[in-house]
């Protein structure tokens, strides 16, 4: 067996956008991770995802955390699984070799002869600081930056740090872990000469959705973040450059910060709405209320071998488009094959899908149900007599069926996937539900409301207020009596997320 290779990846300082292009590539392709808990979980695959590959391993490495491993033990299982012959990335919070003890686990690597590869990650001393707006370095305010680690106390004799060296450099001084040992060393560098009012702040859980910052003096800053719970993890700047924040500030300042939200969509689809919420400031908080499972295939297949016998083609969904087209390509054809058909879709995100594969729908209607569907169908004088394919899911509403055979369709209906509660993070959207820290739930179908009810229970389904992406889904939220906050004027995910800041 040939041996494996070990690399050393920065994580970032916690908003997952953060990570390297080169970091996200090779986490995608290992074999293993060994990932510590400043490590945004978020990069991590889901189980869904992974299915076994990668092995994920958790080593702590927060101080004082008992579930900790050693430094030794992380040495020794890097070195055992590249032995195995895996790819093994080593994700680290911020920037592996700034406080993070990387180097150290180079050398193991090269001790044991192991192939290692470096790659950087952006430190959280400057990440956190820029989502504060503060500049580490501005011109005629800070013409230098020092980083320091703040688990060193400077009243002890034994300290690498010359901490009355550095009150006099000048510039900024970025302080990594040091919430504990503040007061002593704002006491330190005041004593060695520092002015006790330059500007200083401490930033909690920086570029992360719960990110939290004081700002006071170097005197006062202790004291202050103390009263205003400041703990772990932290990072501390002391400069005359903190001065910016009232004018560059903009993390914190984003319309949805400091909101938790819920997003109950299919694992395949929770994507879009995740990021567009995450864009505006929310807490975004992945609970996929439903999973899509396809069903028997065999009828659609045999549909598709005849599908140039169908006058109309209707879909209601992106899930159905998926694998009606994912089926006409296992058959030999492509979009040329549709060309005799018509195409009728309930909205613009099915019909965005169509048009990804080459198809521009030609019935769409204003309003984005079933109901507004087939009175734009009604209208037209070549629905009656022909034969059209409805692909749907299993237990959808009876509406457009009823209504297309009532206006002389033949009428062909495959139910090609259900929709089915899951129950992953089901526990813990619970905890955070209990604790008040749920603002609002997003929903996205009647199906999802019924997933979310399913996996945490009725009674804390309604503690919580939730968004609606339409008025079928708002029926269905009374009916399991989800206060309506708000619901979208247009049934699509942008008009969703418009609705949510409408209603914040």
């Amino acid at each position: 067996m040939s041996e494996g290779k070990v690399y050393l990846v920065g994580a970032g300082p916690g908003d997952p956008g953060l990570i390297t292009v080169r970091g996200r590539d090779l986490v995608a392709t290992a074999d293993a991770i060994v990932y510590d808990a400043l490590a945004n979980p978020a990069l991590l695959p889901s189980d869904a995802a992974r299915a076994g590959r990668p092995e994920l391993y958790f080593v702590g490495k927060r101080g004082g955390e008992k579930e900790s491993a050693s430094q030794e033990e992380i040495n020794a299982l890097l070195v055992k699984l590249a032995r195995e012959g895996k790819r093994v990335v080593r994700l680290k919070g911020g920037d592996p070799l700034v406080f993070g003890r990387g180097s150290e686990e180079a050398q193991a690597c090269n001790d044991a002869i192991i192939d290692f590869e470096i790659v950087p990650g952006v430190t959280a001393g400057i990440a956190a600081a820029a989502y504060a707006g503060i500049p580490v370095t501005h011109r005629g305010l800070a013409a230098s930056v020092t980083f320091v680690t703040g688990h060193e106390d400077p009243t002890k004799p034994a300290t690498q740090t010359d901490w009355r060296a550095l009150a006099k450099v000048g510039g900024t001084i970025v302080i990594y872990m040091g919430v504990k040992t503040l007061a002593r060393i704002s006491e330190a560098l005041i004593d060695a000469g520092m002015p006790a009012e330059i500007p200083a702040a401490a930033i909690q859980w920086g570029t992360h959705p719960k990110q939290k910052t004081s700002v006071a003096t170097l005197a006062t800053l202790a004291a202050k973040a103390e009263e205003q719970g400041i703990t772990a993890p932290v990072i501390t700047v002391i400069g005359w450059s903190v001065v910016l924040r009232d004018e560059i500030s903009w993390f914190e300042k984003r319309p949805l910060f400091g909101r938790r939200i819920v997003v109950t969509r299919s694992a395949q689809q929770a994507g879009i709405l995740s990021d567009k919420l995450r864009d505006l400031g929310a807490d975004v908080l992945e609970m996929p209320a439903t999973e899509i499972e396809r069903l028997d295939l065999a009828p659609l297949r045999a549909a598709v071998e005849r599908v140039d016998g169908f006058a109309w083609l209707v879909f209601t969904s992106q899930n159905a488009v998926a694998i009606f087209w994912e089926l006409l390509l296992a058959s030999g054809r492509d979009a040329r094959a549709l060309s005799g058909a018509k195409i009728a879709a309930v909205g613009p995100a099915t019909a965005g899908v169509l048009l990804q594969h080459g198809i521009v729908v030609d019935v769409i209607p204003e309003r984005f149900v079933a109901e507004a569907l087939l009175e734009s169908l009604r209208a037209r004088n070549d629905v009656s007599g022909r034969t059209v394919l409805y692909v749907t899911a299993e237990g959808a509403r009876d509406v457009l069926p009823a209504g297309l055979t009532e206006m002389g369709a033949h009428l062909v209906v495959i139910e090609a996937y259900t929709s089915t509660p899951s129950v992953s993070g089901a526990s813990r959207l619970s905890r955070a539900i209990e604790a008040g820290k749920v603002n609002l739930v997003t929903f996205t179908s009647a199906s999802s409301v019924k997933g979310y009810v399913e996996a945490v229970g009725p009674a804390l389904a309604q503690r919580t207020p939730g968004a609606s992406i339409g008025p079928q889904t708002s029926a269905a939220m009374r009916e399991a009596g989800i206060e309506v906050r708000c619901e979208a004027k247009e049934s699509t995910i942008d008009g969703l997320v418009a609705s949510v800041l409408d209603g914040r």
